[in-house]
């Protein structure tokens, strides 16, 4: 299953299909209107001790991978609405960082096609 990565500030569009905030903070200057949010999976983005941790460093990135995913197992329910989600037809993942290649939006991805 296809699943899109897109920044938060980037316009939403109906390609997007079902639009799923994975950060544990709303993003910055966003209203609510404007990011056209389907689901937000707080439970499902890395805690703030690891994402604090993490700093999108390229250099810990195998580390937050492997410390993300250890988290996202011991907590099952919170990946099962986006597991469903992607089940069903087109998702796209919006995430806030600037990082566009080493944030959680990407981690969670590669965990999601993993598990299914």
């Amino acid at each position: 299953m296809p699943i899109a990565l897109k920044r938060a500030y980037e316009t939403p569009a109906r390609s997007d299909g079902c639009r799923i905030l994975v950060e544990r903070l709303w993003p910055r200057g966003l209203s609510k209107q404007d990011a056209k949010i389907d689901l937000w999976t707080k439970e499902a983005a890395p805690s703030s001790a690891l994402r604090r941790w993490f700093d999108h460093d390229p250099d810990k990135w195998a580390e937050f991978k492997r410390r993300y995913f250890k988290e996202l197992r011991a907590q099952e329910g919170a990946v099962e609405p986006i597991l469903e989600r992607v089940r069903a037809g087109r998702v796209t993942f919006v995430f806030a960082s600037r990082e566009l290649r080493y944030n959680n939006a990407v981690a969670l991805e590669q965990y999601v096609q993993r598990v299914l």
